[in-house]
């Protein structure tokens, strides 16, 4: 059979969600932990490969299984099994022709960034750090030139494996509460780096560094030594997986848990 599994971990406690020969990845913790209670080896497939630093608060997989077992066991079983730094939330049995990434129809990404003075104590590896005081206004309507189909070359990593760079954001937004500035993405799919890339950028913007325009201007030159480095992953979370209703997933499909660090 094949199974679907929410996913939450943090993502400083891994390096990256892939599989990597030195066994400490979120794909080869679960699949150890998943391999327990199936009492066979189990591949992981995720909607979403995450980079090191990372984190994740609704990641979806799947797995192909022989074992009967109750969902439960996928749930607290695997737990019991797992780090504690990552926890599968859910679990549901759906048809052979569901994959948890090529079903997707869209991602949505959240970066919590702390904008004060000094640097993050209690959250540190948890949120992004800038200490100079940042112009939200400005950073949201740079970002808006993002919105539509677009080749995001200047916001791609140089190791990024995609086939294509074109990408369709549905939507972007940069609010402040507080001293915490969110940004907020949803798109079909996303290019290696493509977020934190964009937040460095419009970090930029928010510095007065260069003006509301210089994001379009960015776009459209399809070159990626023009924008700004990548940004930390720290503030970075994989908050969201849509997909069609045919399956019988939480929330009819929209899998959506944005983190609510500091925001009030």
């Amino acid at each position: 059979m094949r199974v679907a599994i929410g996913v939450e971990y943090a993502g400083n406690a891994f390096e990256g969600w892939q599989t990597q020969p030195h066994r400490r990845t979120v794909q080869d913790v679960l699949e150890a932990a998943l391999a327990t209670i199936a009492g066979e080896s189990v591949k992981l497939v995720c909607a979403g490969r995450t980079d090191t630093g990372v984190h994740a608060t609704a990641q979806v997989a799947h797995f192909d299984t022989s074992a009967d077992r109750p969902l439960e066991a996928w749930v607290r079983g695997v737990n019991s099994h797992a780090p504690a730094s990552v926890g599968v939330l859910w679990a549901v049995v759906v048809d052979d022709d569901f994959h948890a990434r090529f079903s997707a129809l869209s991602r949505r990404y959240r970066y919590v960034l702390l904008n004060r003075r000094v640097r993050p104590g209690v959250l540190d590896g948890r949120v992004g750090w800038a200490h100079g005081l940042l112009n939200v206004a400005a950073m949201n309507e740079a970002a808006q030139c993002l919105l539509g189909v677009h080749d995001f070359t200047s916001f791609r990593a140089a190791q990024c494996q995609a086939k294509s760079p074109v990408r369709h954001m549905h939507s972007v937004s940069v609010k402040r509460f507080g001293e915490v500035i969110v940004f907020d993405f949803h798109a079909n799919a996303f290019l290696h780096h493509m977020i934190r890339n964009l937040v460095g950028s419009l970090v930029y913007v928010g510095k007065g560094r260069y003006p509301v325009t210089w994001m379009a201007e960015l776009l459209a030159a399809r070159q990626r030594s023009l924008a700004a480095p990548t940004f930390a992953p720290d503030g970075l979370y994989l908050c969201g997986v849509e997909y069609p209703e045919r399956w019988p997933l939480p929330d009819g499909g929209r899998i959506i848990a944005p983190p609510q660090l500091l925001v009030t």
